[in-house]
């Protein structure tokens, strides 16, 4: 069978659609992979066909418009009898499903959020749309399978849809003990937005210039950020920029913890597990984590960190000393065994599970 994936994502980066297309050819399918150019366009170096749908618009209502009529067409043209359609995220879902039944193929939903819920879009008439759009598609979806526990609870309590739970983790790659952290550092990882607590994190900071903060990311916060470094005279915070997976799996195991602060911005971070709570586990790093149900229920089940109560500066200063003061040796057995649970190879036999079911359903 031919899969085509589709996605609005940076198709060079993004580590879950990677996986997932990795698994899928190992297995013998017939990967062909649409994304687009909005987030740049870096060489691609992929074992599959891969197309990126040029964009005009980068922003609001013309970019989507742009970009799911572009796909809607791509899509018609490029599939047969033998094609699963694969989606990733609500953004790219109508398409999907409307060339699904207009060429009567199977079609696989992937929600790597609640795309409904997102802070970006609260309050806003977008998210009406959005609404509109889950509502619509979301009872009609028969294969599905999103990122985490309270996604799929989200899903099935709104919507009467449960499905399968795939955590995005990484190949199994864990780091072990690098005693070299004298310098007592922090790792941030990941998109520089709201909702991420790094403001919080950075007044932190200020009460903490015994240790050093490394943030890695960009985003649209950046600007703002580096503006309350120089405000606040800071000089224990350094902004590494964007990094490849692979450059991580180097500069992230040096950290002596990692920390992820997300802030209750709506149901889609409200039951967020983000990619880089995984990738702590597997560079070996102890974790201080929001408050958060998923976040929270991961570092406290397997011991790998402390979390906080609130996002108040004093109380993140306490939870980074405490776990700084225990060392990353006191974490290191239970960060093994989560990172023995917590990977990709687990994960992988349901992803495929779920598209052989695919493929063998009625059209």
């Amino acid at each position: 069978m031919k899969i085509l994936i589709s996605v609005i994502n940076n198709i060079s980066t993004d580590q879950r659609v990677s996986k997932v297309c990795s698994s899928l050819k190992k297995h013998n399918f017939n990967i062909n992979i649409i994304g687009t150019n909005l987030y740049g366009s870096p060489p691609l170096k992929k074992e599959y066909p891969a197309y990126r749908i040029p964009l005009i618009f980068n922003k609001s209502f013309l970019l989507f418009a742009e970009f799911n009529i572009k796909l809607f067409w791509r899509l018609l043209l490029r599939t047969d009898k033998n094609t699963i359609l694969a989606s990733n995220d609500l953004d790219s879902l109508l398409p999907n499903y409307l060339v699904s039944k207009i060429k009567k193929v199977p079609l696989v939903f992937d929600s790597h959020e609640i795309y409904s819920e997102l802070p970006s879009i609260q309050g806003r008439y977008s998210q009406k749309v959005w609404k509109l759009l889950e509502k619509f598609l979301i009872p009609r979806i028969n294969s599905f399978y999103t990122v985490s526990n309270g996604y799929a609870s989200y899903f099935y309590k709104t919507y009467n849809k449960k499905p399968t739970v795939i955590n995005n983790a990484p190949y199994f790659y864990y780091k072990e003990l690098n005693e070299c952290n004298a310098s007592k550092i922090i790792i941030y990882q990941g998109v520089l937005k709201e909702g991420r607590g790094l403001i919080h994190l950075i007044h932190a900071m200020a009460l903490l210039p015994q240790f050093k903060l490394w943030i890695v990311g960009t985003g649209l916060y950046e600007n703002r950020l580096k503006t309350l470094v120089r405000d606040l005279k800071l000089n224990n915070i350094d902004f590494l920029g964007h990094k490849l997976p692979e450059e991580l799996k180097i500069i992230t195991p040096q950290a002596s913890l990692g920390v992820s602060l997300e802030e209750n911005c709506g149901l889609s971070y409200y039951y967020s597990l983000p990619n880089k709570v995984f990738d702590y586990i597997h560079s070996g790093i102890p974790i201080v984590g929001t408050f958060l149900p998923e976040i929270k229920s991961v570092i406290e089940e397997n011991q790998i960190g402390e979390v906080i109560i609130n996002h108040e500066a004093s109380e993140i200063a306490k939870k980074i000393r405490l776990v700084m003061q225990n060392g990353k040796k006191f974490y290191q057995y239970n960060l093994r065994k989560a990172a023995e649970k917590y990977c990709w190879e687990n994960q992988e036999n349901k992803l495929i599970d779920i598209y052989l079911r695919a493929s063998n359903s009625d059209k």
